[in-house]
């Protein structure tokens, strides 16, 4: 699943994702797209009613992914860089989407391969690309990586589409992705079980 975290929908975000998408598909893998959409986004009040709803308190596009999350095999989040960070919204989605889903017990991203993909006019890129693979690592998610830093450049989607460094950047990841869900599917037939788990530990620093 590629989620696109741009309030463009047909942006540069999309740009990238779309040649990650294409890819996929020539590599025999569906890619479907969620748009985050450009409506105000709350971000994570840490209300905790996600425990006994099994789903945010906000009703709004997060509820309507984690709907789906459960059926993706791996995913891709994509966001436009805004002040040398991730965009107010796919932080805001991120944040909720996650906690949601680890306190209802949905367990939708468990050892699901994930990859971040940035995309800026020129700088913060690499800021950007350090906070969203944060989720995934918390998560014990496998992050796939690409030759390059999962990034493009360019003001309009036809200035990405001039970044041909960036391009093939998408495209090697989006073999990579492919070749880890290929692997991780034949591990599985083969009976590979998961890795034993243990019970959360909390340690406070503060007694």
């Amino acid at each position: 699943m590629l989620v696109n975290g741009s309030p463009h929908e047909k942006g540069c975000t999309y740009t990238a994702l779309m040649e990650v998408a294409d890819t996929l598909e020539v590599e025999g893998v569906n890619a479907d797209f969620f748009w985050i959409g450009n409506k105000p986004l709350s971000g994570c009040i840490a209300c905790k009613s996600c425990v006994e709803k099994k789903k945010c308190v906000f009703n709004d596009s997060v509820n309507d992914f984690l709907d789906l999350a459960k059926d993706a095999d791996g995913f891709i989040f994509g966001s436009p860089v805004h002040y040398a960070a991730a965009g107010g919204a796919i932080t805001s989605f991120m944040d909720r989407a996650f906690y949601a889903d680890l306190l209802a017990g949905r367990q939708s991203f468990y050892l699901k391969p994930a990859a971040a993909v940035v995309s800026a006019r020129r700088a913060g890129t690499t800021a950007t690309f350090d906070q969203l693979n944060k989720y995934f690592t918390i998560s014990e998610m496998p992050v796939v990586s690409s030759r390059y830093w999962n990034m493009v450049h360019g003001a309009t989607s036809e200035d990405v589409k001039q970044d041909l460094e960036g391009l093939q950047t998408m495209r090697i990841l989006a073999r990579n992705m492919a070749w880890f869900l290929k692997c991780k599917e034949a591990g599985m037939k083969a009976g590979v079980p998961f890795p034993k788990r243990e019970e959360n530990i909390f340690t406070n620093f503060i007694r």
